[in-house]
């Protein structure tokens, strides 16, 4: 997978919301989003970067590559 940024999760969502996912509603402070193809992921949407291991299961839901994050 290689090396995994710090990242927060508004720009994250910016991010994915680039490759064709959509805000489909928000529980809390987690942000749902789903895509055409039925792909969707949830984001804690919190102040401090997204973890490592959390990042890596966004990033395995939606396929985005981590390339794709820079």
């Amino acid at each position: 997978m290689g090396y995994l940024p710090q990242i927060k999760p508004n720009k994250l969502i910016k991010i994915i919301q680039k490759k064709g996912f959509v805000i489909v509603r928000q529980s809390g402070s987690h942000v749902i989003l789903k895509h055409g193809d039925n792909r969707f992921t949830s984001i804690p949407n919190h102040r401090k970067p997204i973890g490592k291991g959390l990042l890596a299961k966004i990033l395995k839901d939606t396929k985005i590559l981590v390339e794709e994050l820079k």
